[in-house]
């Protein structure tokens, strides 16, 4: 920090400018001021601003609340400063830096800010002797050799200081704008005498992860730090005696621990024995561990929480072991396995690609659960539906994310033959499986999650609006269970045309379940024509658009239900002709056919984009060999998978789906610098799309060659040639033209097309976009197709509170001589956004704009580019900054227009959870050393029915 007025510009060449909330005040033209060194330059009431609010911070902290006095303070004493200075001016007068240094004092004190005051009167004197201080503290021994701590044997002995400082500055090396001295010092202050081996590896960590808001760079310091607690935990727990070992050791000590890995995971029974008949001395002799140096710190805690195998609390996995254990449970099946597994591990290791969460969990060890999703169809009996929720428990357990159609269990006051009684509906089993998810949470890794579904002339379709609401009968409440809503084409043709809509009894309209399109449209007639004449048992009639507002309603009130198109999902689906999509999955991306007979699996895993993109654009070569081998990967998934349910089983080997998605998408367009909002986004979202589509369905075809077609492949709108590009004409016809969505490509299409009829394709489904809320974290980009949440702000998940700074952002602010402590505090006050800062320039406000400063139409023009390309569906999460039922309306419609099959989560401002404090407030929660720390200083909250990061919406990746 620096109190002085004299802030320069980062090339030296003139006054840098700074005032960032605070309007500035003009003064006349031709007053100057004189520099202590001699120098003359324009004044410029801006740096009395940034003085002002250096010295307030200095004193009264970076809380929150700290942020809204000062920023409501500094206004109006800069005001007074420039007045006064004036006001003793004559023109062309030029002042010195004293006399505006003297006017500052004044100011304050006149304000009755003596602490502020003092602050800045004493501040460069204080500075200096800090950096003479700082220089003797360098040429001393770093730490106390008085200093002991407590082994693993619980001996005391002496601290080895000299390790430590080589341990903190090789976490620094290499690494831009970051330096060992201020994590030395700090982790100096939180050292005594008879510290614990942890406590002692913990120190260092906290330390630098304090410094992140300041310099993103901290936070892969801070992962290279706790890469020595892993290290240090990992050869103990595999060698039987307490080792460690820096990253510079461990260029060596990688290939002899990896051998010795593998035999004690088979030993404790967590590996799978097969692993052990590899060529491991190949395979270690593979390994890449300078690779270790590419996490963020929020990546490798996650992985050291929640991926890493361990035996009885101690892990035993080191992250390039992790990657090829996960690589090498992959290639079980393959005939050069070794070739294969080296393959699949580079690919994991530089973070091009990513398999989903459950595949990370259990690749390679001795249950090899490794599919994302699983959609099922609930039959209407007790049978039917408590086999529906033990399958849940059952597919849950092993970390697989739920989605269930509920639409043919009999609606409320419907007749039950058995016992001539009336139904109670489906509110109350979905409460019952509800429960159930809870109960389930897949090993402690993770929250059970699953999702409901429900079509939208479904009686019980109401009282199914309200599931997430927290008032009335909490028996009728689902708080933990999401919702969506399954909405044909003939009800949104309603809306259009305010017409009415009928809700029935699906026990005594059975067919409708499964028919979509002009079919639909025409049974689902000739149903209300018989309930006019007085011949249906259960119905009722409202205004379509009166049940759509109560729709958006309920959506932005509680989050729930989401809003789902069942048309589109089934008349571009390419397995249309051996059966029906009747839901997506947990988070909307999958689109596949589900029955009493067979429950829908999809394996997923994602591209990042922005490890295939350059300046100049896509690296096409790249991500052509990335994604022809993520596609192997992905097929291969099926065989190896373990099924938990025969009904898995079945239709995952006969269709063979698989979902290829992307992440880093937000990251890409900041490479190229393309702001969200633009056409130019929207073009490289097609572009980009194409060139994934086009690569996954050519990878498909090469495994066909080799492998074989799938089963169900014959009659399959691939056997026809329609590609999902093609598939576009057949919605287009089914709605009458209503279709608003573009058709242009640029690569060999046709070439392709002919490949596939030909030699077919060895996956029904070969593209899905998934969340990757976990995976993401883990490569260090922007999840999915998001755009950037906040540019600075706290991230919680089970792993703890993280900050978060956009280093792409810092790059920029740095160039143009804008990064400071001021800055820092005007992202906090403004929750990371950069519209009201004055400032920062327009061009970097465009570019960095966070997601509720975009509007979403510009998300779904680009959802729809997509989707043009994809045969499954996305996660599209929405955002809105202030919603009203008109901007939700037109949305939504806008959305359906655009050909979308699915949306995701709606996210306002007034449901979404801010913290305003960073870890200068709080340390967060350090779980791998069970650090206890204090809380978020003044954490601002409101009512949130959707968290933007919550922990329990991982499940598909």
């Amino acid at each position: 920090m620096s109190l002085t007025l004299e802030t320069r510009s980062a090339d030296g060449a003139g006054p840098a400018p700074v005032a960032p909330t605070i309007a500035r005040t003009p003064a006349e033209p031709g007053f100057q001021v004189i520099r202590r060194n001699g120098g003359v330059t324009p004044f410029d009431a801006t740096k009395i601003t940034v003085a002002l609010t250096k010295a307030f911070l200095a004193v009264e902290g970076h809380s929150a609340a700290a942020s809204r006095r000062v920023h409501e303070s500094v206004e109006e004493m800069t005001s007074q400063v420039v007045t006064a200075l004036m006001r003793r001016a004559d023109t062309g007068r030029t002042f010195h830096i004293e006399d505006i240094q003297d006017q500052v004092e004044l100011a304050l004190m006149r304000s009755e800010h003596h602490k502020v005051a003092r602050a800045y009167v004493l501040y460069r004197e204080e500075r200096a002797r800090e950096r003479l201080q700082a220089k003797e503290e360098t040429r001393e021994e770093a730490f106390s050799p008085a200093l002991r701590m407590k082994n693993a044997e619980g001996d005391l002995v002496p601290l080895n200081a000299a390790r430590l400082t080589m341990l903190i500055r090789e976490a620094c090396e290499g690494l831009a704008d970051v330096s060992a001295e201020p994590v030395l010092t700090e982790t100096k202050r939180n050292l005594y005498d008879g510290i614990s081996i942890k406590e002692l590896a913990q120190a260092p960590i906290l330390a630098a992860r304090t410094l992140i808001e300041t310099e993103p760079n901290y936070s892969y310091v801070s992962a290279r730090l706790l890469l020595d607690l892993l290290r240090r935990e990992v050869l103990t727990g595999v060698m039987g005696a307490p080792e460690e070992a820096t990253q510079a050791q461990m260029t060596k000590r990688y290939a002899e621990y990896f051998p010795a890995y593998i035999a004690k995971g088979i030993h404790v029974d967590l590996l799978d024995p097969e692993l052990g008949r590899f060529d491991l001395a190949r395979l270690a002799a593979a390994l890449k561990p300078e690779r270790d140096l590419n996490f963020q710190f929020l990546g490798l805690q996650t992985l050291y929480d929640r991926y890493f195998l361990h035996h009885r609390g101690t892990r035993i996995e080191l992250p390039q072991a992790f990657f090829m254990r996960v690589a090498m449970g992959l290639a079980l099946r393959e005939i050069d396995r070794e070739a294969k597994a080296i393959e699949f591990y580079d690919l994991l290791s530089s973070f091009d690609f990513m398999a989903s969460t459950p595949t990370l969990f259990n690749s390679g060890t001795q249950r090899s659960q490794l599919s994302s999703c699983f959609l099922t169809t609930v039959a209407d009996d007790l049978d039917g539906i408590f086999k529906a929720i033990k399958d849940n428990a059952l597919l849950a357990k092993y970390s697989g994310g739920l989605g269930n159609d509920w639409t043919p269990v009999r609606g409320l006051g419907a007749h039950i033959k058995g016992t001539n009684g009336e139904s109670q509906g489906v509110v109350p089993f979905l409460k019952v499986a509800n429960d159930t998810a809870i109960a389930v949470n897949q090993g402690g890794k993770r929250k059970g999650a699953v999702c409901a579904y429900l079509e939208t002339w479904h009686i019980d379709l109401e009282e199914f609006l309200d599931l997430r609401k927290n008032t009335g009968d909490d028996r009728r409440r689902t708080h933990d269970m999401n919702t969506a809503n399954w909405v044909p084409d003939l009800f949104m043709q309603r809306v259009e045309e305010n017409g009415d809509w009928t809700l029935f009894s699906p026990d005594e309209t059975p067919d409708l379940h499964d028919l979509y399109g002009p079919a639909f449209a025409k049974a689902y007639e000739a149903y209300e024509a018989k309930a006019a004449r007085g011949e249906m048992r259960v119905y009722k009639q409202i205004k379509a658009l009166d049940l759509w507002r109560r729709m958006l309603t309920m959506l932005f009130e509680t989050g729930h239900p989401w809003v789902t198109f069942k048309d589109p999902c089934n008349i571009r689906s390419p397995q249309g002709h051996v059966g029906v999509v009747h839901s997506s999955n947990l988070c909307t991306e999958i689109t596949l056919n589900t029955s009493k007979d067979e429950v829908a699996v999809c394996n997923l895993g994602s591209i990042n984009l922005a490890q295939h993109v350059t300046p100049q654009g896509l690296d096409m070569e790249r991500l052509a060999r990335t994604v022809k081998t993520a596609t192997r990967m992905l097929d291969n998934v099926i065989d190896i998978n373990f099924y938990t349910i025969p009904e898995a089983r079945n239709s995952n080997l006969k269709h063979r789906p698989v979902g290829l998605g992307l992440m880093g998408f937000q990251d890409a367009l900041h490479t190229l610098r393309i702001p969200t909002e633009s056409q130019e986004a929207v073009e490289f979202a097609d572009r980009s799309m194409e060139a994934i589509s086009y690569h996954a369905i050519s990878g498909s075809v090469d495994l066909a060659e080799e492998r074989g077609r799938y089963p169900s492949f014959q009659g399959s709108l691939w056997s026809k040639g329609v590609l999902p590009i093609d598939s576009i004409e057949r919605l287009a016809e089914a709605r009458g033209g209503v279709l608003e969505m573009d058709r242009s490509q640029t690569l060999d299409w046709e070439a392709l097309r002919k490949r596939v009829k030909k030699s077919g394709m060895r996956n029904s489904n070969v593209m899905a976009i998934a969340p990757t809320a976990t995976i993401s974290n883990i490569c260090g980009v922007a999840q999915s197709i998001e755009p950037a949440y906040r540019n600075l702000y706290v991230k919680s998940n089970m792993s703890g509170d993280f900050t978060l700074v956009n280093p792409a952002l810092v790059k920029d602010l740095k160039e143009r001589g804008l990064w400071d402590e001021v800055m820092i505090s005007d992202l906090k006050y403004f929750d990371g956004s950069l519209g009201a800062i004055d400032r920062v320039p327009d061009d970097l406000k465009a570019l960095y704009a966070t997601a509720f400063e975009i509007d979403s139409s510009w998300l779904i023009e680009a959802a729809s580019r997509r989707q043009k390309w994809i045969d499954q569906a996305q996660s599209l999460n929405l955002y809105i900054a202030n919603p009203n039922g008109k901007k939700l309306d037109a949305l939504y419609r806008f959305a359906w227009k655009r050909g979308l099959k699915t949306t995701y989560y709606l996210r306002s401002q007034s449901a979404t959870h801010v913290e305003k404090s960073t870890l200068k407030g709080t340390d967060g929660k350090l779980n791998a050393v069970s650090a206890t720390v204090a809380t978020a200083a003044e954490p601002i909250t409101v009512p949130n029915a959707c968290s933007i990061d919550d922990p329990t919406c991982e499940a598909c990746q």
